[in-house]
């Protein structure tokens, strides 16, 4: 057994004057003396951190956290709740620092590759991690960087899940099992919600169910143990409807899973839902990545963490049915998978007698929306099979990892895009089969990745990166991929300028530079081009995106930063700009989207108990031949209050303009826990929203919230069956947390 005095002694090299080892003291008096010098080892680690006599690890700062890991968000069609849950599950079961391997450290995005290697250094070295506190010993690892992970991480006994007994014991006491309970409403009546009138003799269209949106979620799991968990999930609009023959069991939305891990050589084994991501999720992806952000560097690879259990109400990125991961060797794992599920999509009959299909569908549909008669006919109604697999090899001292994935699709329907000339090489047919080979090699300061795909029909994809540590304050990224036009990939997720890996060429550069204490400085640069025509270009364009982020940390507990961000992106020019090639077709002539963005955020802790955020953000954007520019901004102040251990209250207040739509801000706002809040403000007007949270008691949270945005110079709010008359949108949401 090591002994622990000269390991501590070992652990703070430079700070350790001397350490006398009590051995072989006895009594009272030994006992005091050894806790004297393990108090005084933390303190000379750290004086600050003397101060904390334990580790409590405090909930995610999801807003902060957005602000460093996303460069702007522009759109709601990015799948953040994905993301934000798999923070969340990193909290509610963290990641053990002794025994998580360098895949699992990656997939946090919270650290370099270097400082993954450190620490993977430092217990070779040192053995076990002692506290979390700790890393401050471990070069790379400053007080910043440590209070990002803090919430995601532990440091436990390696075989810590033998010592809490049989399963059914740690399972009947584990802490991490808690239900969820959620309503929320739109307070005003929106259209979909009044009767029906007649149009042509014929009653219009309005929503089937109630505006009352409700959630339950359940979960109990352990890190590298056990998951197990369901949700249900039923949108405002949406009737409870109790029909087994079509798959309605009262809410439209539901999923459950139970994840067994570490059985020996089955190193998983997924039942229910599920969610798989290898090499850099050019075939399989989960919600882990990121992609373009603010963090330059760490986001851009991604990490082959396998087979995951899935509990989110995103009712399209998932598998169901079965996943294994079975270790046939020290080095070698092999995972299989298969997936069954009904997914939604508007069928049509062909009405050539001669056509290959009788019936197929343009596409799928991904709202999850089952509201009026015409998405309740469209739900469910494509049977969707996958299967396939991955076989991986990692060295036995974690640097090179090398893969194989296969994914074969079936649909039970053809797909047939609509024949517009940018959908010429869409996936067209029932059946895709996709095969990729992904690698990951470490040699000294620098990291390696990338993995190679090939699809039905001969599409190839392919994206290749490096990482590199130039020094202790220097950190740079270059990024290369290429994505066929006719390559098709139906769950991948790799990194791209468009949402899907298809019809794509670009180089991506990155740089971080740390060049004095408390000061950080981001910048990318990445260059894309897209082959074939896209939806609105109507012609090959190409295109560049550029970031510059200055962030300086004035204290622990402030940061403060200004970004700036260009993009370049083209498209079809307004109807205006239509030139006339054909005397009887107007063809759209493409040109340059031009949009320029600034943000400056400060965050500062008061005192321990109030903490203030301020906010600016504003973009232009201009069209090509186009004089003037759209303009948009938001101006947001945040307050955040702890009175006490049991009560936290958070608001803020906002004000934003925009000239129209096109110039709309996105703004992140906290939410209850497990929800996501990303309104778009357009318009003129003000944005409030208060959330309290209640700890009632040991066992029950309650979270109360409240969000109105007031409009100036509306009617009206909103359109279509979202209509509501006035100038204002008020929403409230109730959440209770029962733990067991």
């Amino acid at each position: 057994m090591k002994n622990f005095c000269s390991l501590v002694c070992n652990r703070v090299q430079q700070n350790c004057l001397f350490i006398i080892c009590p051995r072989k003291a006895r009594g009272i008096g030994g006992l005091l003396l050894f806790s004297f010098l393990i108090f005084n080892s933390l303190f000379l680690i750290n004086p600050n951190l003397a101060q904390a006599q334990d580790y409590v690890r405090r909930a995610p700062d999801l807003d902060r956290l957005t602000q460093e890991l996303f460069a702007e968000i522009e759109s709601d069609e990015v799948p953040y709740e994905d993301l934000y849950e798999t923070l969340l599950q990193y909290y509610q079961t963290p990641i053990n620092l002794n025994t998580a391997t360098r895949e699992e450290l990656r997939a946090l995005l919270l650290l370099t590759e270097n400082q993954v290697s450190n620490l993977l250094h430092h217990r070779e070295l040192n053995g076990e991690l002692l506290s979390v506190y700790e890393l401050q010993s471990i070069e790379g690892y400053e007080l910043r960087t440590i209070n990002r992970i803090l919430p995601f991480v532990s440091v436990l006994s390696s075989n810590q899940n033998a010592a809490r007994g049989s399963f059914w014991q740690r399972l009947a006491h584990e802490d991490n099992n808690a239900l969820y309970l959620r309503y929320e409403r739109v307070l005003q009546q929106r259209r979909g919600y009044t009767a029906p009138t007649l149009y042509q003799g014929q009653p219009t269209t309005r929503y089937l169910g109630t505006p009352d949106k409700m959630v339950m979620r359940y979960r109990v799991s352990h890190s590298k143990d056990f998951s197990l968990g369901f949700a249900l999930e039923k949108d405002a609009g949406e009737a409870l409807t109790w029909n087994p023959k079509n798959g309605q069991f009262g809410a439209d939305y539901w999923s459950a899973h139970v994840l067994l891990q570490e059985r020996g050589r089955l190193k998983a084994l997924a039942l229910g839902d599920y969610q798989l991501q290898f090499g850099q999720g050019l075939l399989l992806s989960s919600g882990l990545g990121v992609g373009k952000g603010a963090e330059t560097i760490t986001t851009l690879r991604r990490s082959s963490v396998g087979v995951r259990a899935y509990s989110s109400l995103l009712e399209n990125t998932f598998f169901r049915g079965g996943a294994a991961t079975y270790q046939v060797a020290p080095t070698v794992q092999v995972t299989g998978f298969a997936s069954h599920k009904n997914v939604d999509a508007n069928l049509q009959q062909t009405l050539d007698s001669l056509a290959q299909y009788s019936e197929f569908t343009s596409g799928l549909l991904y709202t999850g929306f089952h509201r009026t008669a015409a998405e309740l006919a469209s739900r469910h109604r494509l049977a969707e099979t996958i299967g396939g697999g991955n076989v991986g090899y990692t060295s036995r001292d974690g640097n090179l990892a090398i893969g194989a994935t296969g994914v074969y699709t079936r649909y039970s329907t053809a797909i047939l895009k609509r024949p517009e000339p940018y959908n010429r090489f869409e996936f067209s047919g029932r059946e895709n089969l996709a095969l990729a080979v992904h690698y990951s090699y470490v040699w000294r300061n620098l990291l390696l990745f990338g993995e190679t795909a090939r699809s039905t029909g001969g599409g190839l994809g392919t994206v290749n990166g490096l990482l590199a540590s130039l020094g202790p304050t220097v950190d740079a990224a270059l990024l290369v991929r290429h994505y066929t036009p006719t390559f098709h990939t139906l769950y991948g997720n790799a990194f791209s300028e468009n949402t899907r890996n298809i019809n794509e060429t670009g180089v991506y550069v990155g740089l971080k530079v740390r060049p004095v204490a408390r000061w950080e400085i981001s910048a990318y640069y990445d260059q894309f081009r897209f082959p074939w025509l896209r939806y609105r270009a109507g012609a090959p364009t190409d295109g560049h995106d550029a970031l510059v982020r200055v962030a300086y940390a004035p204290t622990k507990t402030s940061l403060l930063y200004a970004q700036l961000r260009q993009r370049l992106k083209p498209q079809d020019l307004p109807a205006a700009e239509l030139i006339t090639l054909d005397p009887y077709r107007a063809l759209p002539l493409p040109g340059d989207q031009l949009r320029q963005s600034l943000l400056l955020y400060f965050n500062t802790a008061v005192s321990p108990a109030l903490e203030l955020r301020t906010r600016l953000q504003a973009s232009r954007l201009r069209y090509d031949r186009e004089l003037a520019w759209h303009r948009g901004y938001v101006l947001a102040q945040d307050v955040s209050y702890q009175l006490n251990r049991a009560f936290k209250l958070t608001a803020r207040y906002s004000v934003f303009d925009s000239d129209d739509y096109d110039s709309r801000q996105y703004i992140y706002e906290p939410d209850v826990l497990l929800a996501v809040s990303l309104p778009a403000l357009y318009g003129q007007g003000t944005r409030v929203y208060g959330m309290a949270e209640v700890h009632l008691n040991r066992s029950l949270t309650l979270w109360l919230r409240y969000a109105e945005t007031r409009y100036r110079h509306q009617d009206t709010v909103g359109t279509g069956l979202e209509e509501i008359q006035g100038d204002l949108r008020g929403e409230v949401k109730a959440q209770l947390r029962v733990k067991f």
